[in-house]
């Protein structure tokens, strides 16, 4: 098929990505002058979300012509990330960038060695009650110290950070938004970290032992006003169903996709594609953190597609966090061993107007996930096209895990608000990235 698109011939594609274009723009009241096509320019529209309060979120919409800059390798996005400090600016991610073009090989150092590692750590000569230590596990650090320092990208404040185009983004990297405020990403397609040299804990899992991974895709940590829109976030070519399995237990290289943590506070995530991943997003990240995350860790979730998506979809502690108009989609593998909501500490989660995709034979109770006491709104969603009463369904079907209602407080930064209904539709043809440009 010729897929070329002639002058006056506009294809249903096209016409696909221009409704989405301008509902989009009409939906988050990013700035008309800027233009569809000026994506460094637009800001977070008024009342949208979280990320709107106060004075809201603008990234690098105000850089100057010496601040805007066009990337193409990752060593050149880590040093226009660091030009500049803190002086607004915008950065053009153009093509594929491979923050570990090398492979992990690169990494390698202090004679570390896969397979005499597991030699060494096997729990039928190492057993289950010490953690690792000697030769194999020192070369092991030293190797993932260097991946450390590689693959991670500190994105400083007052910075926009846009792909160009359809298939933009970046390979491999850990982006951290730590200790910043005002920052935005969109249209970029990230590839979930691949952790080159996992910890075996041999003690973790009631001393039945565990691979411990680290680099999240991108953690929002002690950081304010940040807007995720239209990215599509994936383990892509490494996915966590074809990870091998040592001691009985899958060799894990992936850790969150999206963490927000450690007081992170007014931060909306919207239009973005999650895709076949375990752990995908914490919003607090430890039950012990009242101090730094009590009154903050406000985020707003809208018009996401989770598809493929084990759990944490969000695992909320301590925010006031409002989840609409997403769609998730539980794959068949995934029925026996899912769920979606997770209720932590002292959250406040307040979940309405979702549509879920369940197959067949799925539990509807396992939508929700009590870890703790903690009341949540949970109204209009729609699981399989039917309204469902998410609270109830759970407690009648887990009873152990009883959930109360009522989060004590009721969202007012939102803009258009669809019906679930018609949210697969809406939400398959426009969120993620490509849909800008």
């Amino acid at each position: 098929m010729n897929a070329q698109v002639w002058h006056g011939h506009v294809t249903m594609k096209t016409a696909v990505l221009i409704g989405c274009t301008a509902l989009v723009l009409g939906l988050t009241g990013a700035s008309a002058e800027a233009g569809p096509r000026e994506l460094g320019r637009q800001v977070l529209g008024a009342n949208d979300g979280w990320g709107a309060e106060g004075a809201g979120t603008t990234g690098g919409s105000a850089a100057d012509a010496e601040h805007v800059y066009t990337v193409t390798t990752w060593a050149e996005f880590k040093a226009a990330l660091k030009a500049g400090g803190d002086a607004p600016k915008i950065i053009k991610v153009k093509g594929m960038i491979d923050a570990v073009s090398e492979g992990c090989e690169a990494f390698v150092t202090g004679g570390y060695d896969l397979q005499e590692y597991l030699k060494a750590y096997d729990p039928a000569v190492w057993g289950n009650d010490e953690v690792a230590s000697g030769p194999q596990e020192d070369a092991r650090v030293a190797s993932a110290a260097g991946q450390d320092t590689e693959i991670k990208a500190n994105i400083p404040s007052n910075t926009t950070i846009v792909g160009v185009g359809k298939n933009s983004g970046i390979l491999g990297g850990s982006l951290q938004i730590k200790g910043v405020s005002n920052v935005i990403m969109r249209n970029l397609t990230i590839e979930a970290p691949l952790d080159c040299f996992p910890k075996w804990d041999p003690t973790d899992d009631n001393k039945t032992g565990n691979w411990n991974s680290e680099y999240d895709t991108v953690v929002v940590y002690g950081s304010d006003h940040v807007w995720l829109d239209h990215n599509t976030f994936t383990d892509g070519r490494f996915p966590d169903s074809e990870r091998p399995v040592y001691f009985g237990k899958v060799f894990q290289q992936h850790d969150g996709l999206t963490d927000i943590v450690r007081g992170s506070n007014h931060v909306t995530v919207s239009w973005n594609r999650y895709e076949n991943h375990d752990k995908n997003m914490l919003i607090g990240n430890g039950d012990g953190l009242a101090s730094t995350d009590g009154g903050k860790l406000k985020v707003t979730m809208h018009h996401n597609r989770f598809e493929g998506v084990l759990q944490r979809s969000p695992r909320v502690r301590f925010g006031q966090v409002d989840v609409y108009n997403n769609h998730y989609v539980v794959a068949e593998e995934q029925k026996d061993d899912y769920y979606i909501f997770g209720v932590g500490i002292s959250s406040q989660l307040h979940a309405s107007d979702n549509a879920i995709s369940l197959p067949a034979g799925a539990s509807v109770g396992k939508v929700l996930k009590k870890w703790n006491e903690s009341p949540l709104t949970a109204e209009n969603n729609y699981v399989n096209g039917k309204l469902t009463d998410l609270i109830a369904v759970h407690n009648a079907e887990i009873p152990e895990e009883t959930l109360q209602s009522g989060a004590g407080w009721k969202p007012t930064l939102r803009t258009k608000v669809d019906s679930p209904k018609a949210l697969p539709g809406i939400v398959n043809r426009c969120a993620g990235a490509g849909r800008l440009h």
